[in-house]
């Protein structure tokens, strides 16, 4: 999951993953005037992103010192700007563009199909999700920004004065949301304020804020240093925290006890084709909710037979139930400190890091470090997750949630980290930004029925590298696929089949050896994020599908490295156009074969 806290959602038109490089690149040699009329609006498109927010396009001393507007009149301008370039590449050929602008027209076309739907479906009417909110979002500007010369912490500054305002028009929305019945369900926001409070601090030097005054820029004199932190804090204990606290205030006394009861997203105003929308922008098919479910219910069934043998092979007495019940209270199973699990995830990576060259032959520069999930919102937080960089001068982080040790078992962290760092999202999304003669978009675009989909194909290249070496680490494997697959189906059942989240709760926990903690949070995030679930393990079988294609064809010919270098190349892309860069790529094989073939005859 990507990225910013790894959620992908733009409650607003903008996007501010990361601070991008505003050069011409090169792009596809035109060979009709489809392409060229494609890499017009390419441009467009380049151009209206680099002006919809000031994270995109920071110019010192002016928008570097901004936060974006969330304004009505600015989100509904934008939105037509938006549309006037969608309506233009819906009615460009496909079938005259060349092979590159194909790749460039499907990922543009669904990356604008979803903002578009996004403002449609008032989704910034509900900037939050049972994890987080934008009061944790806007936070990273402490990580967006560089802070070197004395005008880049003036710019700073500003942006934190700016923080009354982007909380007023946010807090706006939620209050139009409370009108329209468009808010989260009650039971997600339990303890959600607590993130809320973790930002409120007496003293201003120990703000998330402040921590670019801690340890300051040679090229800023001493003098402005003091200057710098003395209004710092000023504006932290005037603006900032003022600005949570009524937040805070607002969430406990307002919108929580005006959240809607319902937890399917079919109860919001439109949900039906709301649900249905999201359910195929999150798998980029064309399946319906019923689809999703039954492929889920086949994935549980096929899954369990494999853990049985593996309690088999331990010749464990006892029912599967039993077998859980110890996985989750043996000791064995648990770091007893936050350092120890975080000195098991990093010795795992680096033993994943010695097998990748014998599985891709392109591999990114970018590196990546493991660290824990931020104190202030690990409560609430998935148990580990992948941070990509949003400067080139970071590396990516793999993050690990510490918080309620005897909660996160060792036996699903292999997993786990093949999944968050490599070969997963770090290698992912490090080869996409680092495309080159590509348009700036596609290296920046996440798509999770792709990014997703490979995450949890990394974790099965786990029995192929080496990885799992206990029964129980493979076990913690299949427990992590069988928690993908029941996602298939507790998603789309509370929020089409009238599923309660107790019912949720009791089939993840009764079929994956995941924690009673994380089963709760899970199943919230899942009420919360509508769709987003479904898309790993629908992306997980389209690539070993095409896998076992590609194998079949070439049989002798096939090479696995190649094939993978052929998955990630191109960086984010639905899985309909992924299946044809595949079935391309096969066919270029059978052609080389075929002509060595003839060359050896003759």
């Amino acid at each position: 999951m990507k990225l910013l806290f790894s959620i992908a959602i733009a409650f607003f038109l903008t996007s501010c993953s990361q601070t991008p490089d505003t050069s011409a690149k090169p792009t596809a040699i035109s060979s009709s005037k489809s392409d060229q009329h494609l890499q017009q609006l390419i441009q467009t498109h380049q151009q209206f992103y680099l002006q919809s927010s000031p994270f995109n396009d920071p110019q010192e001393g002016g928008s570097n010192g901004k936060l974006p507007d969330l304004s009505p009149q600015y989100l509904a301008k934008q939105n037509k700007k938006l549309n006037n370039i969608y309506q233009a590449l819906i009615r460009i050929s496909n079938d005259e563009l060349n092979k590159e602008n194909q790749i460039n027209s499907a990922v543009l076309l669904y990356t604008i199909k979803n903002q578009l739907d996004s403002y449609k479906n008032k989704e910034h009417y509900m900037p939050l999700t049972a994890e987080s909110g934008f009061h944790v979002w806007i936070s990273n500007i402490t990580q967006q920004v560089k802070l070197k010369s004395l005008q880049d912490y003036q710019d700073y500054l500003s942006k934190l004065r700016a923080i009354p305002r982007y909380f007023e028009q946010q807090t706006a929305w939620m209050n139009l949301g409370i009108k329209a019945g468009i808010t989260q369900p009650k039971v997600v926001l339990v303890g959600f304020e607590q993130s809320i409070k973790a930002f409120i601090v007496d003293d201003v030097t120990s703000s998330h804020y402040y921590q670019p005054f801690t340890k300051m820029s040679g090229q800023v004199t001493p003098e402005n240093q003091i200057a710098l932190q003395q209004e710092a804090k000023k504006i932290l204990r005037e603006k900032v925290i003022p600005a949570y606290q009524q937040y805070y205030h607002f969430m406990v006394n307002q919108y929580k006890p005006n959240a809607r009861d319902n937890i399917a997203a079919t109860s919001l105003p439109n949900g039906d084709a709301y649900y249905q929308n999201r359910v195929q922008h999150y798998t980029t098919l064309s399946m319906s909710a019923d689809d999703v479910h039954q492929q889920g219910l086949d994935e549980v069934k096929r899954i369990r037979a494999e853990m049985d043998a593996i309690i088999k092979q331990v010749e464990f007495e006892g029912s599967f139930a039993d077998f859980i019940k110890f996985l989750r209270n043996d000791e064995q199973f648990y770091a007893k400190t936050p350092k120890a699990l975080l000195k098991e995830a990093s010795y795992i990576a680096k033993q994943m890091d010695a097998k990748l060259p014998a599985l891709f032959k392109t591999l990114p520069r970018t590196p990546y470090g493991v660290i824990e999930v931020p104190a202030s919102i690990a409560p609430k937080y998935t148990t580990g997750r992948y941070s990509g960089p949003t400067r080139d001068d970071q590396a990516g982080n793999y993050w690990v949630n510490t918080y309620r040790l005897d909660r996160r078992p060792l036996y699903v962290l292999p997993a786990l980290t093949l999944h968050e760092a490599v070969p997963g999202h770090h290698l992912q999304g490090s080869i996409a930004k680092e495309m080159k003669n590509v348009p700036l978009f596609r290296n920046r675009t996440y798509i999770s029925a792709f990014g997703e989909g490979w995450g949890l194909y990394s974790e099965y290249l786990g029995i192929e590298a080496g990885i799992y070496q206990t029964p129980y680490q493979n076990f913690g494997r299949l427990t992590y696929e069988m928690w993908r697959a029941c996602r298939l189906v507790v998603d789309t059942g509370m929020h089409t089949k009238g599923w309660s989240r107790q019912q949720a709760i009791n089939y993840l926990a009764d079929n994956t050896a995941l924690s009673l903690h994380n089963v709760q949070t899970e199943v919230d995030r899942y009420i919360s994020w509508p769709g987003q679930a479904l898309s790993y393990k629908i992306g997980e079988l389209t690539i070993k599908r095409l896998r076992q294609k590609a194998e079949k064809t070439l049989a002798n010919d096939f090479d696995l490295r190649d094939f993978h270098d052929q998955i990630l190349k191109n960086g984010s892309m639905p899985l309909s156009m992924l299946e044809k860069v595949i079935d391309a790529y096969i066919t270029s094989e059978e052609l080389k074969r075929n002509k060595k073939s003839d060359e050896k005859r003759y």
